[in-house]
């Protein structure tokens, strides 16, 4: 083919969006008393379906549980999605976009809705690090090429879990 005949690659942002939100502190008002440093556990999970032609859905959700031995002091979850257009981008290159740029856009607004919900709910705010994505992504695809010669089954391509 020539240069003419190959259309180029298209990655562009449609929409960010908050797609689900929940605070809850179940044991509030005596959680405010307590004086002991709370545990954060902090979990990620991204998930990437088709929705029209060219057109992709990526929400990358953040968990973050506070506790104090084993009472919770917080629950934030937060769903942070986009809609993004992808179109001619070869099929092998597909997963890696949809789980590392997608993400990469995302992880920003996710922040600081976390830390916007964290302090609304009387508490200071968790502050989430950088992740990078990239090194997960490759992570997951040799879990999965490990479990593939294992014959195992593997994670439906487009998510992951990271704790």
């Amino acid at each position: 083919m020539s240069e003419q005949e190959t259309p180029n690659p298209v990655f562009s942002i449609e929409k960010i969006y908050v797609k689900d939100l929940s605070v809850e502190v179940p044991n509030a008002p005596q959680i405010y008393l307590e004086r002991e440093t709370p545990t954060i556990n902090i979990q990620l999970q991204t998930k990437a379906q088709g929705i029209g032609e060219g057109l992709f859905e990526v929400a990358l959700t953040a968990t973050v549980t506070s506790k104090i031995e084993e009472k919770t002091v917080f629950l934030v979850e937060v769903g942070q999605a986009g809609i993004f257009r992808v179109q001619h981008v070869p099929s092998e290159n597909m997963d890696a976009v949809l789980s590392i740029a997608c993400p990469n856009i995302l992880y920003p607004y996710a922040r600081e809705v976390v830390s916007d919900a964290v302090t609304r709910a009387g508490f200071a705010p968790v502050m989430l690090q950088p992740v990078n994505f990239e090194a997960l992504y490759m992570s997951r695809l040799q879990q999965q090429q490990a479990e593939a010669a294992k014959d195992a089954p593997n994670e439906e391509p487009g998510e992951a879990t990271i704790q």
